[in-house]
């Protein structure tokens, strides 16, 4: 990506089907200078018939076989809704307690407390990354390591119909390793030099994962389920390693092929790894977010540090602290990730106190519908915290970039 350009939530830094979308990382490490964001005012009474219409707009206007959300406040379900089917050939309805493939909104969950923030990536992982000496935990964290993003080597790539129907009939299959990945990455030149610019890379996460069980001995799926679900009780959330299905009640992601939408619910989640594996529900993602954001799983200095942002070139405009995008609404601010994976996109935001908070899981493919995804994501998120505003949507831009990730095919915001 060229300086100036900009990519969509759903086209940024990847072409790994609707991409392991950008999650948020959970670390405690060293203390920085503390973001001020415009805190979102109360929301009001929930407005439940508003949120289903913004809701079943996913399925009406983006081209959703189907979609599920959920709204939480102070720690209870404010309000939940589905919209479409659970599959295109039974025309069952999603089912509302759905398990979903989250993608990058596992970036979220990838918690290591042991590492600072300031060590570079050559000491604990020597020779593994030319230049890892000037690359920094933080940087790998905040995209501006300037590692390439494994999933923009065209090997990953699944654009044409040919590879699309390559990816469908084998490529899903395909078992990877870390190492295999992050090699495919450092056979690219880096996009620019540590610190001197911003690109989502998928890479810096595995990386991540990899420094997790380097620093532990343990693998950073066994940390995740130590630290952060089974403290906070999140019981419908999975990482799913080889697993190839979605355990328990789930709606099906297609892709879209010349010949029809071909189902891509089971695959192997190896491609995505630390980037983007995990399999949740929306009541286990607002949960989450609200004991992030709520001071119940970091300290305060740890909370600062994920919180300091830098500008992001992604629309909508945002700002990217440590595996958390700040996305400014009419009212105030929100904090959270987009995530995808073939056939499912996902976000999460919630309010800087954690008070308030959104889960949404959708199954895009219609790639004639796919320009109307980010304003339909930002309808329902913008209602969700900005009830009782003139305009709760933030202004679309004129132009919407590239927006290929709800065709489904591996090309979202990366293992986003």
């Amino acid at each position: 990506m060229t300086d100036g350009q900009t990519r969509s939530w759903h086209s940024t830094g990847s072409r790994l089907a609707a991409g392991l979308l950008l999650g948020a990382t959970v670390l405690a490490l060293a203390p920085a200078a503390v973001a001020t964001p415009a805190e979102v005012r109360p929301a009001g009474r929930t407005d439940g018939a508003a949120l289903q219409r913004a809701l079943d707009a996913f399925v009406t206007q983006a081209g959703a076989s189907g979609a599920l959300a959920e709204v939480r406040e102070n720690g209870r379900v404010a309000w939940n809704g589905t919209s479409g089917v659970r599959d295109l050939v039974t025309k069952a309805p999603v089912p509302a307690n759905g398990r979903f493939r989250a993608g990058s909104v596992t970036k979220t969950f990838v918690a290591e407390g042991r590492v600072g923030l300031d060590d570079s990536i050559e000491h604990h992982l020597p020779g593994v990354v030319p230049g890892g000496g000037a690359i920094t935990v933080r940087r790998l964290l905040n995209h501006t390591s300037g590692i390439f993003d494994y999933t923009e080597d065209p090997k990953f790539e699944a654009v044409t119909e040919a590879q699309l129907e390559q990816l469908v009939a084998t490529d899903r299959w395909t078992t990877y390793t870390p190492q295999q990945l992050i090699a495919a990455a450092v056979d690219h030149p880096p996009y620019f030099a540590p610190g001197e610019g911003w690109h989502y890379s998928n890479t810096g996460y595995l990386l991540i994962g990899e420094l997790i069980g380097k620093v532990t001995g343990r693998s950073w799926r066994t940390e995740v389920q130590r630290r952060i679900l089974q403290p906070i009780g999140l019981h419908h959330t999975y990482l799913p390693g080889t697993a190839t299905s979605i355990p328990g009640p789930h709606s099906h992601g297609y892709l879209p092929l010349a010949t029809g939408p071909a189902d891509i619910t089971e695959l192997h989640p190896s491609v995505a790894g630390a980037a983007g594996e995990i399999i949740s529900t929306t009541e286990d993602l607002t949960r989450f977010d609200a004991a992030l954001l709520g001071g119940r799983l970091l300290r305060p200095a740890q909370l600062a540090e994920m919180t300091t942002t830098l500008p992001a070139n992604v629309y909508p405009p945002t700002e990217y602290g440590l595996g958390l995008f700040r996305l400014s609404l009419p009212c105030g601010d929100v904090w959270g990730h987009p995530g995808g994976i073939h056939g499912y996109l996902t976000y999460v935001f919630g309010d800087r106190s954690g008070t308030r908070q959104i889960a949404i899981s959708g199954n895009l493919y219609d790639p004639v519908k796919a320009a109307a995804l980010t304003p339909t994501a930002l309808t329902l998120i913008g209602q969700t915290f900005c009830q009782g505003t003139p305009d709760p949507t933030p202004s679309p831009a004129a132009t919407a970039p590239d927006n290929r990730a709800a065709h489904g095919a591996f090309q979202a915001i990366g293992l986003s």
